[in-house]
């Protein structure tokens, strides 16, 4: 009987074959080997213990990876992954990979029963992702007020997993300087531990920290939605600059008006980190009664320099200094609202002069940079990290959390990072230059998401793809470079 109009049947394999739709996934795998990160899951993780029963941290952890990759959102998607006959081939093979014979032994006999699956089910997923919380921490919440849980062990011990695969990038590609942009994201959700965050809907607020020059993010902080974004801020600063690989010299801070705080500003400028020394910023400064009267003062312009000195930042001879930027940002450039429209047109930060109605944005630094150059140096964040947020909600499952307890999303979006970082290091250090701009769905089609098959012949594991693959002579030179990276010799200095 016809399953639909044109002349085609779906039906059912008669045997396993070994076809993938996967065959460019593996290359990550092979990446994730060169830079240690497997190894860096061992040796920092121990959620499951050593010479327990069933599935262990690394397996765990790199098929939520792969999930990323691939395009998966929920545990769930797992079993897609677990279907890809190919890869679940490819996955058998490569785990027992650098392992020594005692090692190779002890995984095999996690299992009572034989061992059917190559990548783990919900049910184990989600115990191991329940051991990141801490119910201890949640009896210290109180209403109405932003709390911080402690990060437990567990989820410490996956922050080490990212500082040591910071580490490998870093000493492939040495990089002298680190551009810190600090910023919070929203993570909509309608599970119950969201909390109502200012936009007035449930959500989380991870706060994230990202190297520019290294494309990597340095630290994130999972958080609850109604934690305002500058809330210890000082705290993740100096967290980030303590997570920092050897071989960053210089660092420079940007964010958006959550990091205009004295204690922040102080910090940076009076060079009270004993690693860096005095960190040069550009930070968003709330623009203020007695900051719009400052403005007023100086001539009409695109942006002009003015003499702002806000009282709990006063200027003694032995201090730093602090150079006030304003914006003028014409409202002709902003969108016209409907003339019965019910949202209120911005009134706040706007001065009427003879160039016609502005609003203004402030910005501190004690860079000593052209005024220009400084403002298309700050604008450089907003592009970039919330591009990266974008990624990270919508290209991979950081958008979609799996849990209403907090500790366990915390350890979703940890991993989420993980797989981000990867990503962004097979650009960076593998893929040719054209491909470093693609997002993910570029990626995917072009290079993650191809039809193959996977063999055994003389013992040794084959991914079959069509000669008319565009990306086979790619996918070749892709695995020659991870041979250079794994040999250890420095690719480039910045």
């Amino acid at each position: 009987m016809a399953q639909g109009v044109l002349p085609f049947q779906y039906k059912e394999q008669g045997q396993a074959s070994g076809l993938t739709a996967l065959g460019g996934l593996p290359a990550y795998l092979d990446l994730a080997q060169a830079a240690g990160l497997r190894d860096a899951i061992r040796r920092h993780l121990s959620v499951r213990p050593a010479h327990g029963q069933g599935w262990n941290d690394e397996q765990i952890v790199m098929a939520l990876i792969l999930l990323n990759l691939s395009g998966g959102d929920c545990v769930a998607d797992l079993e897609r992954l677990e279907a890809d006959e190919g890869l679940c081939r490819v996955m058998r093979r490569v785990e027992h990979y650098g392992l020594p014979r005692a090692q190779r032994r002890s995984l095999e006999r996690r299992w009572r029963k034989q061992r059917r699956r190559a990548f783990p089910s919900a049910s184990p997923v989600f115990r191991y992702l329940a051991a990141f919380h801490d119910e201890e921490q949640e009896q210290k919440r109180l209403g109405g007020t932003a709390f911080i849980p402690a990060p437990n062990a567990h989820l410490q011990a996956l922050g080490r997993v990212n500082r040591d695969f910071i580490a490998f990038v870093q000493s492939r590609s040495v990089q002298r300087e680190a551009t810190l942009d600090m910023d919070a994201t929203l993570v909509g959700s309608e599970k119950a531990g969201a909390l109502w965050c200012y936009d007035g809907y449930r959500a989380y607020q991870p706060f994230n920290v990202y190297w520019a020059q290294q494309e990597l993010v340095v630290h994130s902080e999972f958080r609850d939605g109604n934690v305002p974004a500058g809330h210890q801020q000082l705290r993740l600063l100096q967290e980030t600059l303590e997570q920092l690989p050897e071989g960053v010299e210089k660092v420079q801070v940007r964010s958006d008006t959550a990091g205009y705080q004295q204690e922040l500003l102080r910090y940076c400028a009076e060079g009270r980190n004993e690693r860096f020394g005095v960190i040069e910023f550009a930070i968003g400064a709330d623009v203020s009664e007695s900051f719009r009267n400052a403005v007023a003062e100086v001539e009409e312009s695109e942006w002009a320099e003015v003499c702002y000195v806000p009282s709990g930042l006063g200027h003694c001879k032995s201090g730093p200094d602090y150079r006030y930027l304003a914006i003028r940002e014409p409202l002709h450039r902003q969108l016209t609202l409907p003339e019965h429209s019910e949202v209120e047109p911005p009134s706040d930060n706007v001065e009427s002069g003879d160039g016609g109605a502005y609003k203004i944005r402030g910005i501190v630094t004690n860079r000593s940079l052209d005024g220009n150059e400084l403002i298309a140096w700050y604008r450089q964040r907003c592009g970039k990290s919330e591009e990266i947020h974008a990624v990270m909600k919508d290209d991979l499952a950081g958008g979609k959390l799996p849990s209403g307890d907090f500790g366990e999303n915390a350890a979703w979006w940890g991993i989420m990072i993980l797989a981000l970082n990867l990503n962004s290091a097979m650009k960076r250090l593998v893929l040719p230059a054209s491909w470093r701009n693609k997002r993910f769905k570029a990626l995917r089609f072009g290079l993650i998401h191809l039809a193959g098959q996977v063999r055994e012949r003389s013992r040794q594991l084959e991914v079959l793809l069509s000669p008319r693959q565009p990306a086979l002579p790619l996918l070749r030179q892709m695995r020659e470079k991870i041979v250079d990276l794994a040999r250890g010799e420095p690719l480039a200095v910045g």
